[in-house]
């Protein structure tokens, strides 16, 4: 038994050595941008105004979908919020496209990790507490179905960001190229 054992400590500490380091992350970020990139940036989309200028001036959605609760109360009236909400609302929208971006081309990969976990559990509580999202969509662990959005969908990809942040990009990233984010050697 000891002789199977240590064999298969062997063969998976050599495959560990040699796809731990770039497989994981390059991995990590392959799996984002096919499933998340087009969803965040197309939620994002939805928050701009009209013209060249809408990236200033966000969209009615936008307040409902950062603020439901006002908005709701003000009769999705825009000029009835302040100047704070309307920085948060711009911020969050500029973040739906930049810190996607940032993490597919692998650059300050972790950063951008780390801001988009924050924008996943602020995007989850809006949704939990501003839209009143109900308990089929909020879901449960360790439960049998495996489909709510919030619970089970967002647990994966924090996975992904989390490992985004331990392992930084991998090799086929910008962080690679100017010399950010090397894996620390054991």
């Amino acid at each position: 038994m000891t002789a199977i054992l240590s064999l298969h400590d062997r063969v998976f500490d050599r495959i560990d050595a040699a796809l731990s380091s770039w497989a994981l992350p390059t991995l990590a970020r392959f799996s984002f941008a096919a499933v998340l990139l087009m969803y965040f940036w197309g939620s994002a989309s939805t928050k701009l105004g009209d013209g060249i200028f809408g990236i200033f001036v966000p969209s009615t959605g936008a307040y409902a979908q950062i603020f439901p609760l006002k908005a709701e109360a003000v009769l999705y009236d825009s000029s009835q919020f302040s100047i704070f909400e309307k920085l948060v609302i711009l911020a969050g929208t500029w973040a739906e496209f930049i810190l996607p971006l940032l993490i597919v081309i692998g650059l300050l990969t972790r950063l951008a990790a780390i801001g988009m976990m924050g924008f996943v559990v602020v995007q989850s509580l809006t949704d939990i507490h501003g839209h009143h999202a109900d308990a089929a969509t909020i879901g449960a662990w360790f439960d049998r179905a495996s489909d709510s959005l919030i619970m089970d969908q967002r647990t994966f990809w924090m996975f992904v960001l989390i490992t985004l942040v331990l392992r930084g990009a991998g090799p086929l990233s910008v962080d690679r190229l100017i010399g950010i984010g090397r894996p620390v050697e054991a």
